[in-house]
């Protein structure tokens, strides 16, 4: 499935079940909520992390629908600036850091 068919989907879902719809900081918050339940699952090796994970991913595709975000396009736009980044790796700390462009 396509992130633009889930976004739908997921728009549909919560307006035939009549959750929230037009609060986008308290579905921050709802989303905070959904990440520590994710970690949890994960902290504790549950079966449940999947679940947990496309929680998290309902709930942005729901502040993309709520804010006027294509998500899709917004994925696949980030997706091509990150393989255009380079990193080297930082002998000190041993993680990578980015390097600008000149």
């Amino acid at each position: 499935m396509e992130i633009r068919s889930a976004q739908k989907l997921t728009w549909e879902n919560k307006l035939a079940k009549g959750f929230n719809t037009s609060e986008v900081p308290l579905e921050f918050c709802l989303l905070q909520g959904e990440v520590a339940e994710a970690f949890d699952a994960w902290r504790r090796t549950r079966d449940n992390l999947g679940e947990e994970l496309a929680d998290i991913a309902i709930y942005v595709m729901s502040l993309a629908e709520m804010t006027g975000v294509d998500l899709q396009s917004a994925v696949e736009q980030k997706l091509a600036k990150n393989a255009k980044r380079t990193y080297v790796k930082d002998e000190t700390s041993g993680t990578l850091v980015k390097v600008d462009p000149a």
